[in-house]
């Protein structure tokens, strides 16, 4: 099986940059694949997208060696099992709140005796290559969103979760939830309370020997980020990036014809 790119940076002590996709199509899904990414996040939460789409889109990064990450809709088994199956090497789960969904997290990513996941790699026996069965516990990884003030009271007993990799900060919703709505949803926060529960996240994380992991809006965040210890940064995603781009580009041509 082919190793996971992201595995062997952390064993070296690097950090990883991930981008995000959000649009359901292969064509930017390759685009963005070549741009230098470690990995790409497939967004089937919020995304533009569905089930085959995903698969296309994994197909789309494959060459470039970025590792597929799919973010699925919710704590599903059905949702897990399917990614891993179609070639993902990653989970990003959302709204992971306490140990024991934490737990059936890590059950569904692996396969007995260390989980329950049904056995059927029906393109990742491709796309993986040979001994998926023998190799695929120890080279896909979960990560656990903490995006709600139930994950936050509960963090010690999701990080301490065996067979967790990391955790992942959702700054949009753990802003709403620790703020009771106070703090609009965005990224890149510079309130103090909310950098240090980012900081609590990060320390809990790494007292627990896994990875710290955040999304950002800019690369000035995400060194930020990095300064501070997180070992996985995502930059924007997709549609952010075609928005500012296009935007950029209008408004410069504005200016210059008047």
């Amino acid at each position: 099986m082919t190793p996971n790119k992201l595995k062997l940076l952390w064993r070296d002590g690097k950090p990883a940059i991930n981008g995000w996709l959000s649009i359901g199509n292969s064509f930017s899904a390759e685009i963005m694949a070549t741009q230098g990414y470690d990995s790409l996040v497939i967004d089937m939460q919020h995304g533009l997208l569905d089930y085959a789409e995903s698969v296309t889109m994994m197909q789309a990064i494959h060459s470039s060696g970025a590792v597929p990450i799919i973010r699925v809709p919710w704590l599903d088994p059905v949702h897990i099992m399917k990614a891993l199956d179609a070639g993902a090497y990653g989970i990003l789960c959302p709204m992971i709140s306490n140990r024991e969904q934490a737990e059936q997290l890590v059950s569904c990513m692996r396969y007995p005796p260390q989980g329950n996941r049904s056995f059927g790699p029906i393109r990742a026996a491709f796309s993986a290559g040979a001994d998926y069965a023998s190799e695929a516990n120890n080279e896909v990884f979960c990560l656990a969103m903490i995006e709600t003030a139930e994950g936050m009271a509960n963090l010690k007993d999701i990080v301490s979760t065996p067979g967790l990799d990391g955790v992942y900060i959702g700054p949009a919703d753990l802003a709403l939830a620790l703020s009771n709505g106070a703090l609009a949803p965005g990224f890149d926060r510079e309130e103090p309370e909310m950098i240090e529960n980012y900081k609590t996240i990060l320390a809990a994380a790494h007292d627990a020997g896994i990875k710290a992991c955040m999304h950002c809006g800019s690369p000035d965040y995400a060194k930020r980020a990095v300064d501070w210890g997180f070992d996985f940064v995502t930059l924007l995603n997709d549609a952010r990036l075609l928005a500012a781009s296009a935007g950029a580009s209008v408004a410069r041509a504005r200016e210059l014809i008047g």
